[in-house]
């Protein structure tokens, strides 16, 4: 991916430093604002590094405007970590889903608008990767997913913080406002189909509850030999996510009642 890339006339996606098998290359920062109208809001900072920083700087001087909020679309730090001090530098504000942030934020909720010259910006509420999760719809219908959707393989929704079905029923609003093209927090944007995508999302999830059920009723199982079980071809150094997402799930079937924990931790399917 290109470290620094404009989307649209609206967006300029700008790539931090900090790849892994988590953040894929890395997390993006979005510059969001029209040319000319001399303001733009940053999304998702992400880590306080001072190379990223300047080519955030550069991207908002070529479009000679200033900033008038960091937004965030949640608390992990690979997305927030920079809020706080780039806002006391530039002096403008920073907009979070919740009080996590350690900084004076105002609050976004459901249907909050970020206002911008000749750029509406409307806030989702898309909890389930964690529980403070908004992704920023735009005029056009594109929408900043931040980490719900990613551009390449799925989401993480790592218990107790994130919620599964939370997460699904989230999947859904966002497929319901039939989105233009979708701009993650990590990997290349999704413009072909994305009600593909999103449907993708949710099949995948139910796949997922599909091979749990399946492994269980050889037996009663721990969460690590589930997750060995069901991620071996998985990268081992994204199996503590797995381990995460895993008890997400199993967290619903329990609540169900499709599935029972028993005093030794291990998950048994009911009968």
């Amino acid at each position: 991916m290109p470290t620094v890339e404009r989307l649209t006339p609206e967006l300029v996606r700008v790539l931090a430093p900090n790849p892994s098998p988590m953040t894929l290359d890395g997390t993006n920062t979005y510059v969001l604002g029209a040319a000319g109208t001399g303001e733009v809001v940053i999304v998702d900072p992400g880590p306080d590094d001072p190379a990223h920083r300047q080519r955030v700087d550069d991207a908002v001087a070529g479009l000679d405007a200033e900033v008038r909020a960091i937004a965030v679309t949640h608390h992990h730090p690979d997305h927030a970590e920079a809020a706080a001090g780039w806002a006391a530098d530039l002096g403008c504000p920073v907009l979070a889903p919740t009080g996590y942030l350690a900084v004076d934020a105002p609050v976004l909720t459901e249907g909050d608008r970020v206002a911008l010259r000749n750029v509406e910006v409307t806030v989702i509420a898309t909890p389930g990767h964690t529980r403070d999760h908004v992704a920023f719809r735009m005029g056009s219908g594109a929408v900043l997913t931040g980490d719900h959707v990613l551009g390449r393989g799925t989401s993480v929704v790592a218990h107790p913080d994130g919620d599964l079905q939370a997460y699904l029923d989230s999947l859904q609003r966002l497929y319901d406002l039939g989105p233009s093209a979708l701009h993650p927090g990590h990997g290349p944007s999704l413009t072909e189909d994305p009600g593909a995508v999103l449907s993708y999302y949710a099949e995948h999830r139910h796949y997922r509850e599909l091979q749990l059920k399946h492994v269980l009723r050889d037996g009663p199982a721990g969460l690590g030999e589930l997750v060995a079980r069901l991620y071996a071809d998985v990268d081992r150094r994204v199996w503590p996510a797995a381990a995460a997402s895993l008890s997400a799930l199993l967290a619903v079937l329990v609540a169900r009642g499709e599935v029972h924990r028993d005093a030794a931790a291990r998950y048994h399917l009911a009968v």
